[in-house]
């Protein structure tokens, strides 16, 4: 039997501190994964659910967007991913009984930890106009609702419709053509708070804004390098990966400010070596200061520069652009310059050079480390000026490795959900469905929240997600959302979105991945793009949760249906009633999805075309790979400070919080900790154990505060810090972000500790 939720929110201001762990997974993976499973769903349904996870007729994950291999075991999934799949198959449900009971006030005081174990959204719930308690709604009310408000809108671009990566293609491409046919571009997603990055820096060097390489590269790479992530709890399937290129003779080098458990050591449940020994991931550990990955990468590229015979030059010649202006700056690099930004010993950087001489094939892997800087875009430019200089993309064993963090956060982007469409979209868009598309640039997260603060929209529909806890700058985020006429949120379960509210809200309940989906035409399945650009089905298993759920692609129609009247062309009812039919008008708009409903049809599905990695051919503004040269920045770090990270921890998917531990970092029972290197810890005379107030400084003078963080002696390297979010966006400013994303620089905060009245 599943067990009941938690009534009181736990104790949160006293966490247990251990020694941290050097291995991931093995027998304390399954236990944990089978003790939450039992929690949340019982012992019959665990089974009946986990053993679908991510086969080729079963559920796509709800979490992270690792692929899966061609050959899959039977339990193909990782332990948060079983968390994942718990939280959404949980027997636990939210009623309307439960809103009755727990006013909006009531729910604003409590943590996103307790808000997500209460369960299962069963019902459209409306909270009126000046009331404190979400009431049950019928679904054709809660239409009426949103058509009212978005039909009193004096423009189109008043209306910001979010998107969170768990959306299916089918949905998120329903979603953008509703906006888009209403008029706006107001499409930002959380793409915008992670790989935009990535995204902004590939486009401009290789032409897609994708990672160029397979599975099977990986297996067949030489040199792996890790940087700014952190698998063993991010994307743990990851290291079953590592430990096959490990088998097959690769070498792994980890480039982060922490050292983590997942890449020192892996203990595969899956194994009888893995049961006991494990396998040693990583070879070479430089643990780089927060922010200085570009400033390592520029000074590697001289060092290969000057190696006679390191560079690839019938690559160089044949497929790139703008090396000579590379060249120049890259000579320019220097040691001491490198080792201040970077930290690391010189005789490490230069070990790191020998491995990637004696490496015919690399792969560059990263995550959030490198992507939520000032500097984020400049510093993956020069990643690539790395693997473009030994010819290390198009061919295999080789390439870009960004590593999305949601299931399907990629394919929604591939699907238009996007506040910058490229115009051969838009084109394509006109001609298949016979409007004009708007084509003026919408609002990403960060411009969006400015525009709620500022009056500028009034409307918010959120597909998805926890956007209030995802956002940075919590209290301009929060004050910004109150000042919105309308808050949708489309979800599965409570979060802390659904407490911070505008003059009315709506919670419309959708089926989960889990669930099937039955419509008028049948049984439907829905299909998700992972992190590798494989495109695959997903099937739910599970009967839905409460028989007033919807499924996101029938509340899209629903919603186009009532807002643009049944005059509108769009065949929103047939698309509602029979999936297939959306895909075959992605087919039709799409790039790469040609002939869609056949090629998905094939068990494991089929991979999108990427023209750097199949053909070598790189389709940006030059024709060829664009060398860069940007000046090399780092964080600079005033007396008494420290440059802050934030992270997940291990019992943590994004913003759901599965639990109060952190067994790898050896924290348990509690989240407001702030891991300080003990040489910094004490020149600042903090105790271990003693309680500060973290507050970030930036340029606005604005005092952000933090306060109640117990301090963890933890070797992080010098100067930086980490800390678990959502708890500490409130330290990140709105307007601190990276050039050209715009994404929030949540990776480099500086910010200084006090002693906290908690103490």
């Amino acid at each position: 039997m599943a067990t009941k939720p938690p009534q009181g929110d736990p104790v949160q201001d006293a966490p247990k501190v251990a020694e941290r762990k050097r291995a991931a997974a093995g027998l304390p993976a399954i236990g944990h994964t089978l003790r939450m499973a039992h929690q949340q769903m019982g012992v019959k349904r665990t089974a009946l659910t986990l053993l679908s996870v991510n086969q080729k007729d079963g559920f796509d994950c709800p979490g992270c967007a690792w692929p899966e291999p061609e050959h899959r075991h039977k339990a193909e999934f990782c332990e948060n991913g079983a968390k994942a799949v718990a939280e959404e198959a949980t027997l636990r449900r939210v009623t309307p009984e439960f809103f009755a009971a727990h006013p909006v006030s009531d729910l604003a005081r409590r943590s996103g930890y307790w808000l997500g174990q209460q369960g299962r959204l069963t019902h459209p719930m409306y909270l009126p106009e000046g009331a404190d308690h979400y009431e049950p709604v019928s679904w054709e009310r809660a239409f009426d609702i949103v058509a009212e408000e978005l039909t009193a809108l004096s423009s189109p671009d008043e209306a910001v419709f979010y998107t969170s990566g768990r959306t299916s293609n089918e949905a998120a491409f329903l979603y953008q053509l509703f906006a888009r046919k209403l008029g706006t571009n107001n499409l930002p997603d959380c793409s915008n708070m992670c790989h935009e990055s990535s995204g902004s820096a590939l486009s401009e060097t290789i032409g897609v804004g994708k990672g160029s390489v397979l599975l099977d590269d990986l297996y067949q790479a030489d040199l792996i390098v890790v940087a700014g992530q952190n698998p063993g709890t991010n994307h743990p399937r990851m290291l079953s990966a590592l430990e096959k290129a490990k088998a097959n003779g690769a070498r792994v080098v980890s480039v982060n400010p922490l050292p983590e458990a997942g890449l020192e050591r892996f203990k595969n449940p899956q194994t009888p070596k893995g049961l006991t020994a494990g396998t040693t991931l990583t070879d070479l550990f430089l643990q780089i200061r927060i922010g200085g990955d570009q400033a390592l990468f520029r000074l590697l590229n001289k060092l290969i520069l000057d190696t006679p015979g390191a560079v690839d030059e019938e690559f160089v010649r044949g497929h790139t652009h703008g090396f000579e202006q590379f060249t120049e700056a890259a000579r320019a690099a220097d040691w001491d310059g490198t080792l201040a930004a970077t930290g690391l010993a010189r005789e490490d950087v230069e070990r790191f050079l020998r491995m990637v001489l004696d490496s015919e094939r690399i792969v560059v892997c990263w995550a959030m480390g490198l992507t939520q800087h000032k500097h984020s875009v400049p510093m993956i430019r020069e990643i690539v000026n790395f693997l473009l200089l030994r010819g290390n993309i198009g061919r295999p064993g080789a390439g870009v490795c960004p590593v999305r963090g949601h299931s399907n956060v990629q394919g929604d982007r591939t699907m238009g959900i996007f506040e910058r469409p490229a115009p051969a979209f838009l084109d394509a868009l006109e001609r298949e469905f016979g409007f004009a598309p708007p084509r003026e640039h919408g609002y990403d997260v960060v411009r969006a929240i400015r525009a709620l603060r500022d009056g500028e929209a009034k409307v918010f529909f959120a597909m998805g997600g926890n956007f209030v806890s995802a956002s940075p700058d919590t209290e301009v985020t929060e004050a910004a959302m109150r000042r919105a006429r309308l808050t949708v949120h489309v979800s599965t379960k409570l979060n802390r979105s659904h407490a911070v509210t505008g003059a009315r809200a709506l919670i419309l309940p959708t089926l989960g991945r889990t669930e099937r989906d039955l419509q008028a035409s049948g049984e439907q399945f829905v299909t998700v793009e992972d992190s590798m650009g494989m495109v695959h089905a997903s099937r739910g298993r599970l009967e839905p949760a409460s028989p007033h759920l919807l499924s996101e692609p029938a509340i899209v129609c629903r919603l186009a249906r009532r807002v643009l009247g049944t005059e509108d062309d769009v065949p929103w009812e047939e698309f509602e009633k029979d999936y297939a039919t959306v895909r075959d008008r992605i087919a039709r708009v799409v790039p790469g999805f040609e002939d869609f409903n056949a090629r998905v049809a094939h068990p494991g599905g089929f991979a999108l075309p990427h023209a750097p990695r199949d053909e070598r051919r790189f389709p940006t503004a030059t024709g060829k790979a664009n060398f860069t040269a940007a000046p090399v920045e780092y964080p600079h770090l005033p007396e008494g400070r420290l440059l802050l990270q934030t992270l997940r921890s291990h019992d943590q998917y994004n913003t759901t919080i599965y639990g109060l531990d952190d067994r790898y970092r050896g924290i348990r029972n509690g989240r407001r900790v702030v891991l300080v290197n003990p040489d910094d810890a004490q020149a600042l005379k903090l105790a271990d154990g003693s309680y500060v107030d973290l507050v970030s400084e930036w340029k606005d003078g604005v005092e952000r505060r933090a306060p109640g963080f117990r301090v963890v002696h933890y070797p992080t390297a010098r100067g930086c810090a980490a800390a678990y979010y959502p708890e500490t966006n409130v330290l990140v400013p709105l307007d601190a972000t990276a050039d050209v994303s715009n994404t929030p620089a949540s990776k480099s905060v500086v910010v200084r500790l006090e002693q906290s009245a908690t103490d």
